[in-house]
């Protein structure tokens, strides 16, 4: 995308955006609430009409190609789909669904669809879940279930948003270290991961956009756009930042006192 402004309102929401994703790379967006993540995912699914500059997605360009056809090669893992869910659907039946792009899945499924689900399953270390209903599932659980059902559609861009929202530390973690599987298998999609959480930031993903007030601050390889400056900026607040084992730490060197308790 280059010179991506979205306004609504008279109220800015992205302002300038540039930004090329190449194949091969892994991108984190990171920023505080606020930020624009959520306008740029929007605008990258085709949700959110552009106000000027030019957005291309696999090689189409916004308003010269369908976008509703395009969806189908943009796996999303969200909590809006999440909260859709049928309760009493069986995982392997959640899976497949995402070949048609449909919630809740009726009618019986074809020999081909339910091995390739199975396969699936499989793939995002859930094949034991394929007949458990969708409503007992863990958090954990159902975030890898529907990662398969993006897959199911063979995209070629995988975008996660904030998946690890409501995991427990054990949890969150299990999930990361499966997305560091996932993102170096051969035949990975392009993995986004949006969040406002540095240490969700496994050693797979290569690249980061850092978003504050609906512009880029900063974008590039975590090396070069993961430095104390930035992230001191992208959440207003001084900050300390190193890595363990590829994995990045960050820290508050003078936090906000504690609010006094009114009872």
């Amino acid at each position: 995308m280059t010179g991506l402004r979205i306004e609504r309102g008279g109220t800015m929401i992205l302002r300038d955006v540039n930004w090329c994703v190449a194949r091969g790379q892994h991108w984190v967006i990171l920023g505080a609430n606020g930020s624009g993540k959520t306008s740029l995912l929007s605008a990258l699914t085709g949700y959110l009409m552009p106000t000027a500059g030019e957005l291309c997605v696999l090689g189409k360009t916004y308003g010269q190609s369908d976008w509703r056809v395009l969806r189908q090669q943009i796996g999303l893992v969200s909590s809006s789909v999440r909260q859709m869910m049928s309760g009493d659907e069986p995982a392997l039946a959640t899976v497949a669904s995402g070949k048609f792009a449909m919630i809740n899945l009726r009618g019986p499924l074809g020999r081909i669809d339910q091995a390739k689900a199975l396969d699936l399953l499989k793939q995002v270390e859930c094949a034991q879940l394929a007949m458990r209903p969708w409503g007992v599932l863990s958090q954990g659980e159902r975030q890898r279930v529907l990662i398969g059902r993006a897959l199911m559609a063979e995209p070629r861009v995988l975008i996660l948003d904030e998946p690890c929202a409501g995991l427990d530390p054990a949890a969150r973690e299990h999930f990361l270290q499966f997305l560091q599987r996932l993102g170096t298998q051969k035949d990975s999609p392009t993995l986004i991961l949006v969040t406002h959480h540095v240490e969700e930031m496994m050693p797979v993903f290569s690249h980061v956009l850092i978003l504050k007030n609906g512009g880029v601050l900063a974008s590039g390889r975590k090396a070069a756009a993961m430095t104390v400056k930035n992230l001191s900026r992208a959440f207003e607040a001084n900050i300390k930042l190193k890595t363990h084992r590829g994995r990045w730490i960050l820290k508050l060197t003078h936090p906000a006192p504690a609010r006094r308790q009114i009872l």
